[in-house]
């Protein structure tokens, strides 16, 4: 927060004549009556301004079109002035008929926590769904195909794997924990997802050591490195979680990522082997481990990629392959609530 009560501060002192000032910005609920008292306090001379909050919504690697054709415009706002300006500056989204929240600062804020958190909800749920057809025979692609054709749940976001990180999911919903026990309000099912998440990197850890067994001296071969295809980011990727795991292990480990190798050195320094393609990465290794579903992972030749690993486990974190086809082509094919 102190970048942010930096730029109140910054503008309060070079503000002339009424102002709407807007956070953009992922912040706790009260940061706008708290910038507010900022602003009052760091004031050269006594000068009439607004608070806005109109939280972005824009997601990784689809930025531009968000920004373009956004599914919503929340504006949280004290004064009937500043609605008016910020309805005149979104003007051209009227004419596509965005749909227009206008309320309060503080429910502006909550919006964008309560968005995400729900998400991440959904995320965890599926993941421990999946968990569970594991268990008892189930498939669940189809479990989420059911599921999703209820309009009421929809199909978005329930794609198991081996758990949601980035910059959003993680951060929003330790955020939302924290501003409730602020005020003494109890959020059980984000603590929950929260927890499940955790435990579902560790249960992919798992997956490949049960399959595995014993991982020193065995070199895995991990595609994908960023949290998500068409980004770089390593932000609490799950890559990293697993990657580290390994090394602990004693494994070795060659990773091959489309864009985000330069990210993931900062990260691992030396410590791996960084491929200048996937199959250069397969190459001589004892296990490939899907972790990122990037699309050039969804079409690789099969046949090849056998030839190249010393052994031929596979696994699929994100369940790209069909289990039945890898299994008759020879792999020892693991993947997630479809085993």
């Amino acid at each position: 927060m102190r970048y942010v009560e930096a730029v109140a501060e910054e503008i309060a002192q070079n503000i002339r004549g009424y102002k709407v000032i807007v956070t953009k910005s992922t912040v706790p609920v009260g940061t706008g009556a708290r910038l507010r008292k900022i602003i009052s306090r760091k004031l050269k001379e006594q000068m009439d301004f607004d608070i806005v909050s109109n939280p972005e919504f824009l997601r990784e690697g689809s930025a531009i079109e968000d920004f373009m054709r956004p599914n919503r415009v929340i504006i949280g706002a004290s004064s009937q002035q500043a609605v008016a300006i910020m309805k005149d500056l979104y003007g051209p989204l009227y004419l596509i008929e965005t749909p227009f929240v206008i309320t309060n600062i503080e429910t502006a804020e909550l919006i964008k926590y309560a968005s995400n958190s729900f998400l991440a909800v959904k995320i965890s749920f599926i993941n421990e769904m999946a968990n569970l057809c594991d268990r008892v025979g189930a498939d669940v692609h189809m479990v989420a195909k059911g599921m999703g054709l209820d309009h009421r749940i929809g199909s978005k976001f329930l794609h198991p794997g081996p758990g949601y990180g980035g910059s959003c999911f993680p951060k929003d919903t330790r955020a939302l924990l924290t501003i409730a026990e602020k005020h003494n309000a109890d959020v059980g099912v984000v603590r929950a997802a929260v927890a499940a998440n955790e435990q579902q990197k560790h249960n992919a850890v798992e997956k490949i050591r049960s399959g595995m067994g014993d991982l020193k001296a065995k070199t895995f071969a991990i595609l994908g490195l960023s949290f998500k295809p068409n980004t770089n980011d390593m932000r609490e990727a799950p890559s990293i979680f697993i990657i580290e795991h390994l090394l602990k292990a004693k494994a070795k480990v060659k990773a091959f990522d489309p864009i985000a190798m330069e990210d993931a050195k900062a990260v691992f320094g030396s410590a791996i082997h960084y491929a200048k393609t996937p199959y250069d990465c397969l190459k001589g290794a004892d296990a490939v481990v899907i972790v990122t579903e990037w699309n050039e992972f969804r079409n690789l030749e099969l046949m090849k990629i056998k030839a190249l690993l010393k052994t031929p486990y596979f696994f699929d974190l994100r369940n790209i392959y069909e289990p039945a086809k890898m299994k008759k082509l020879g792999f020892k094919y693991f993947c997630v609530g479809r085993n």
